[in-house]
C-alpha cells in the first residue's frame, strides 16, 4: 500500500546514526541513499523490501516536529525483532514510550507483539509482529 513515508529531522547526522542502527535490526544494510534536494536540504533515503523510508531536513526551513497522533510502524518477522528494534533505537537516542515490549492483545486480529519508541526528533515508531 505505501511507497515511502518520510519523517523530519532536526540533526540529519543524528537521525542517520539512528535509522541505520534501528532499521539493520530489520534486514537494512549498508548506507542510507543520501540526497541533497533542490533547496539544498539533505535527504537520507532507507529503502527495504519495496518500501522507502524517507529522512528529511524540512524544506520550509522551520524546526521539523512529530506529528500528534501519527505513528510510522515497521513489521517484524518475530517476536525477538520487536524487542530488538526497541532495545536498538533505545542504545542509539530513542526513547522508550507506552508499554515495555511484548505481546498484547490484538482483539479480532489475534495477538501481537509490540513496542513503542520516539527517535531523536520525537517521532513515534512501532515495531510489530503478528503471530500467523
Amino acid at each position: 500500500m505505501f511507497n515511502h513515508i518520510f519523517v523530519g529531522s532536526n540533526d540529519i547526522e543524528r537521525s542517520k546514526t539512528f535509522y541505520t542502527a534501528v532499521l539493520g535490526t530489520l534486514g537494512f544494510k549498508g548506507e542510507p541513499i543520501r540526497n541533497v534536494a533542490a533547496t539544498g536540504h539533505v535527504r537520507l533515503f532507507y529503502p527495504h523490501n519495496g518500501g522507502m523510508l524517507g529522512v528529511s531536513e524540512p524544506i520550509d526551513d522551520t524546526p521539523a516536529t512529530f506529528a500528534n497522533g501519527g505513528t510510522v510502524a515497521f513489521k517484524c518477522d518475530s517476536a525477538d525483532q520487536v524487542k530488538a528494534f526497541h532495545d536498538v533505537a533505545v542504545a542509539n537516542g530513542g526513547k522508550s514510550i507506552e508499554d515495555p515490549p511484548g505481546e498484547r492483545d490484538g482483539g479480532p486480529l489475534g495477538p501481537m507483539h509490540l513496542s513503542y519508541v520516539r527517535d531523536p526528533d520525537g517521532n513515534k515508531l512501532c515495531a510489530i509482529y503478528r503471530p500467523a
